[in-house]
């Protein structure tokens, strides 16, 4: 089993009983998010064809942490190097749950396994009920596009001037097998895609 992360619905023109879940999930969110006062609801039909680079759409669940690993260690002012065996995953914990206790960061406060990002901007993420999906824990496409701009350059990702990611660049990260942050660039290029384009579209972005 792995993270597989979806732009929209994932499984519109799929699966029915599974498209009409994710529809009263949208519903509901749209409703709590209105309560913290912010606007949004789904919009209906896929996001538009190509407009996201190519990325790998889902990989093991400890891919992820591996970038958390990364912000958290920086978020903590401690050095980032590339992880050659299982104690650099351990020795980084504790940075890990400090960083996440801070309640302040949309890619450490959000469910491994479920959940969503949405295209409203807000500081912190949100913490709604745990009927919506990946135990309410909600975070902001916005916010996580600006922290992922502070992990690139941890991981050997060049952004533009203005903070965007060339095509040239996109295409580098996902080809390029030999980098000692492999990993972490694959997951940081998925969730940035992800993210894009939930931004550009309105669609939420969907981990499942």
């Amino acid at each position: 089993m792995g993270l597989g992360i979806s732009i929209g619905n994932p499984c519109l023109g799929l699966d029915p009983e599974g498209e009409e879940h994710y529809r009263e999930q949208f519903a509901r969110l749209r409703r709590e998010l209105a309560e913290h006062g912010h606007d949004w609801s789904a919009p209906d039909g896929p996001a538009p064809a190509g407009t996201a680079r190519p990325y790998v759409g889902s990989f093991p669940y400890g891919y992820l942490h591996r970038l958390r690993r990364v912000y958290a260690l920086h978020h903590e002012r401690q050095p980032v190097t590339p992880v050659t065996g299982p104690d650099d995953l351990e020795d980084a914990q504790e940075f890990v749950e400090e960083a996440t206790l801070m309640l302040g960061s949309h890619l450490l406060c959000h469910s491994d396994a479920a959940g969503f990002y949405v295209p409203v901007p807000s500081g912190d993420p949100l913490f709604l009920s745990d009927a919506i999906s990946g135990a309410g824990m909600v975070g902001s496409s916005h916010g996580l596009l600006g922290e992922l701009a502070v992990t690139a350059p941890l991981v050997g990702i060049r952004l533009e001037a203005d903070g965007t990611l060339s095509d040239a660049e996109a295409a580098r990260l996902f080809d390029d097998r030999d980098d000692p942050f492999e990993i972490e660039q694959m997951v940081w290029l998925t969730l940035h895609e992800a993210c894009r384009v939930s931004v550009a579209s309105g669609h939420a972005v969907v981990f499942t």
